[in-house]
């Protein structure tokens, strides 16, 4: 079976197929990087007016790529949410009019489940059970994995997410958007012994994440001290230091708290060569298997969504003419 997948929850537009027979995947993105970088963030109703115009010459490509006409494609899965509404809308109702043209049946697919799911596309999949630490741009959760659609939330960020707060102290630092890479970038020139920066919430029990006020201790930081170049990359590495070691000391106590001897790391800040580091660090000591998907799939893209839409779609599961979006969905609701 060939199921095209279709991401449009932000300000990437993903598109792939996942053809099952080969386990295989291929996939093209347009990132909108360059539109949002002078706002210092996404713009929603720029998001949705550019997945508007690309999404369908990205489709059009991609069958031609793959030498595949519609009558080849067995399935679309599509994101239905979490998400940015107008963007939501954009590949729901794309995908699901394209699956009516085509007959063939379509699903709508929970953003982080396919973020969740991200690793099964690698030679080396994890196996059930697991804990999932997902950290991107709108979310930070910690999920017991028992298999697909059972999942248990562990602790999630009341406040900023991860990836938000890199964002937010990037353009605090006057370091551009997306805030990650470039974080990551200069804290390779600051000084580890300058500054400590708290690891917020992990002197109290429980596996939920604030990265607010790491946030507001980077800006008190940065405004009682000389504001020059080397400042800027001691406080960089500052920040993803105490932002890692946080998330290192949750996984740390979820992964003891359950017994399960499996971590997966998805989402974009996944990608962030560090925390990989430290958790692979923590994996050998806690003797537990961890698991990433490559860099290419971390960030938002639609063969992450391609795949979760062909899990739901082999098991039966299909939506209806009348589809829905949801800009906020608990996964902890699916099954």
């Amino acid at each position: 079976m060939r199921v095209l997948g279709i991401e449009t929850s932000c300000d990437e537009t993903g598109v792939a197929i996942y053809d099952s027979a080969q386990n295989s995947v291929t996939h093209l993105l347009h990132s909108q990087i360059e539109l949002h970088a002078k706002y210092g963030g996404v713009v929603p109703e720029l998001a949705s007016r550019d997945h508007i115009q690309k999404l369908l010459p990205l489709i059009k490509n991609l069958l031609v790529d793959n030498g595949l006409t519609p009558r080849e494609i067995g399935g679309i899965a599509y994101t239905a949410g979490p998400g940015l509404v107008g963007a939501l809308l954009v590949g729901s109702a794309i995908g699901r009019s394209l699956a009516w043209a085509w007959q063939v049946p379509a699903i709508g697919v929970h953003h982080m489940e396919g973020h969740l799911l991200a690793p099964m596309l690698e030679p080396f999949p994890p196996s059930f059970p697991f804990v999932a630490l997902l950290v991107s741009g709108g979310h930070t959760q910690l999920v017991q994995v028992d298999t697909i659609g059972k999942y248990t939330m562990l602790g999630e960020s009341i406040d900023d997410a991860a990836g938000e707060a890199f964002d937010k102290v990037a353009k605090l630092l006057g370091l551009g958007y997306p805030g990650g890479p470039a974080i990551s970038k200069l804290a390779q020139q600051g000084n580890p012994d300058r500054f400590i920066f708290p690891r917020p919430m992990t002197q109290r029990p429980g596996l939920d994440f604030s990265f607010s006020g790491l946030k507001t201790y980077v800006l008190n930081t940065w405004k009682t001290h000389v504001q020059d170049e080397q400042t800027r990359a001691d406080i960089a590495y500052a920040f993803e230091e105490a932002a890692i070691d946080t998330l290192m000391i949750k996984c740390r106590r979820a992964l003891k708290q359950t017994q399960l001897k499996c971590l997966v790391i998805a989402g974009g800040v996944s990608a962030n060569q560090r925390l990989r580091q430290h958790l692979t660090q923590l994996a050998n000591e806690l003797h537990v298997e961890v698991y990433y998907p490559r860099p290419e799939f971390c960030t938002d893209n639609g063969a992450m969504i391609a795949y979760a839409g062909y899990v739901r779609l082999k098991a039966g599961q299909s939506e209806a003419l009348n589809f829905s979006v949801h800009p906020r969905w608990n996964m902890s609701l699916l099954s």
